[in-house]
């Protein structure tokens, strides 16, 4: 009994050790830049890498979104409007980012993102639909992703992809689901191919608290849009007892 009480102690003492040895040092002058600050998520996780000591420079997709956060921070934590579906405002944000870390390279990369997704039949969609989530949510992260690849290999830093789990579970249509299983592959190649310069790349995939709120009101106001704009083949071989079930 008292040879397990040691190892169980020892084993503690380890695993304090190792925990310690992979913890952040010297936090001032390290710049870590997060999107989709206006989220609940993003704006907490900003608040508080701003409280531990980092540079912190947050996309907001509003200017209202910027000015509640810089409300509640420090004058360190730098705010920028960011549409991720458009090439020039992540041009722009993108050299933002790289006149602050001022030749130091970029600690760390959070991308997170929960925008508006239509949710329907698949065949109640259109490609314009699965276009106005995948250029947020898929294509533009990856867009501005790779172009903080250097900033992130000059400062040997991390990527932090957050996902909601939500996501990963594919049992509706639309272009949702598919830009969380897209943000996962590209993640999964990207750490790969990133070890040879010191970047680590994760994925955190959350579930358990809110990023936001889920309007109900929306989503049945949404899909009535849908329901009416549809064919007279398509909404026949439904039926109404579909929609209204």
């Amino acid at each position: 009994l008292h040879i397990a009480i040691l190892a169980s102690i020892l084993s503690l003492i380890i695993y304090w050790l190792i925990r310690d040895s992979h913890r952040v040092r010297n936090l001032s002058g390290k710049h870590i830049f997060i999107t989709d600050c206006d989220t609940r998520l993003g704006k907490s996780l900003a608040k508080w890498l701003d409280k531990r000591g980092f540079c912190v420079i947050a996309a907001c997709a509003t200017e209202k979104g910027g000015q509640e956060l810089q409300l509640c921070s420090s004058l360190s934590l730098k705010t920028v409007n960011l549409n991720l579906a458009d090439s020039n405002s992540i041009a722009r944000v993108v050299a933002f980012v790289t006149k602050e870390t001022a030749g130091k390279g970029l600690f760390g990369l959070v991308s997170n993102t929960e925008g508006p997704a239509p949710v329907a039949p698949t065949d109640w969609l259109r490609i314009e639909d699965f276009h106005s989530v995948l250029d947020v949510s898929l294509l533009g992260l990856i867009e501005i992703t790779l172009k903080l690849l250097p900033l992130l290999k000059k400062a040997e830093g991390r990527l932090v992809n957050l996902i909601n789990a939500k996501g990963l579970m594919a049992f509706v249509g639309g272009g949702y689901s598919l830009s969380k299983w897209g943000m996962e592959a590209f993640s999964d190649i990207l750490r790969i191919e990133m070890q040879h310069f010191g970047v680590k790349v994760s994925i955190v995939e959350h579930g358990f608290f809110k990023a936001g709120v889920v309007n109900s009101d929306v989503i049945e106001r949404d899909l009535l849009r849908l329901w009416n704009r549809l064919t007279p083949e398509i909404r026949d071989s439904y039926g109404e007892k579909y929609f209204l079930e």
